[in-house]
């Protein structure tokens, strides 16, 4: 009896665990299909579900009023799990940052970029994001939401004896972070390396492989034809799908910024499922 037992209780752990690392799922930012929906709003948006994706990060409505929209993705079997927060809007009316989320059930909001002058990106900028993020992050927090600052390589300027991004990470007390794994590489980050260092700042992954032999890129541009097919790159993405597993990323978020975005992405799917299925 008492072995049964033991099994049992050791079956359940098993489960736990392979129940919490399965946690994932899949989303893909609505930027990639840009260049696509220019032409056709609805017919673009079928293809989501057919590339294998029910997740979507977005929050725009494509000229529908926000009611209309929600009727016509969700008939397609989308969800809108993470909206845009413009820095300004954090500034002046973090409400309706709250209000868009709420109207789609999204429990993330994401901050692309920290104004500034191309460049020059400096301490100040940082702690005065610090500050708006942790202010605006606490409003967005008692209302369920968590508020993500995604970085674009501009912030792994040298200071003291990391980079800008170790402050923003380090006072990070009323937000978190959607990490997009391109940029970071193209501002000279490791972005492997900052998972594992901060494994609970990371709820939302963005996830973007960058053609070898790709510059790297301290302003936060470059040439988005160098988005490449998850896993042929130079970044580490199996790593990360790992990491994200182990860390409980809840949202492994697909980007191509690339003109052969359509082509590129269920190749992309199918990458991260077969990473997330290997032990």
């Amino acid at each position: 009896m008492k072995n049964l037992f033991l099994k049992l209780f050791s079956l359940t752990i098993v489960i736990l665990v392979s129940v919490q690392v399965q946690a994932q799922e899949i989303a893909l930012q609505m930027y990639s299909l840009r260049n696509e929906m220019k032409t056709d709003v609805k017919g673009t948006h079928a293809l989501i579900p057919k590339m294998g994706i029910n997740f979507i990060e977005g929050g725009g409505t494509y000229g529908m009023s926000q009611d209309e929209y929600k009727t016509f993705i969700s008939g397609l079997g989308l969800s809108v799990v993470a909206v845009g927060a413009d820095y300004k809007q954090l500034q002046e009316n973090p409400q309706a940052v709250i209000d868009n989320a709420k109207a789609y059930g999204a429990k993330y909001a994401t901050c692309f970029w920290i104004p500034h002058t191309s460049g020059k990106f400096s301490i100040k900028e940082t702690q005065e994001a610090v500050e708006l993020f942790n202010k605006a992050g606490k409003i967005l927090k008692d209302a369920g939401i968590t508020l993500c600052y995604h970085p674009h390589g501009y912030e792994f300027t040298p200071h003291g004896k990391g980079v800008l991004f170790d402050e923003l990470l380090k006072n990070a007390k009323n937000y978190a972070f959607n990490m997009d794994v391109f940029w970071v590489q193209m501002g000279g980050g490791d972005p492997l390396a900052i998972m594992k260092k901060y494994p609970d700042k990371f709820p939302l992954l963005h996830l973007k492989d960058r053609a070898k032999g790709t510059p790297g890129s301290s302003d936060g541009k470059g040439d988005v034809e160098t988005n490449v097919v998850l896993g042929t790159g130079d970044i580490d993405i199996k790593g990360l799908i790992k990491q994200a597993q182990k860390s409980g990323t809840k949202y492994l978020i697909l980007e191509d910024e690339s003109s052969r975005s359509v082509q590129q992405i269920p190749q992309s799917v199918a990458y991260i499922k077969k990473v997330m299925a290997e032990k």
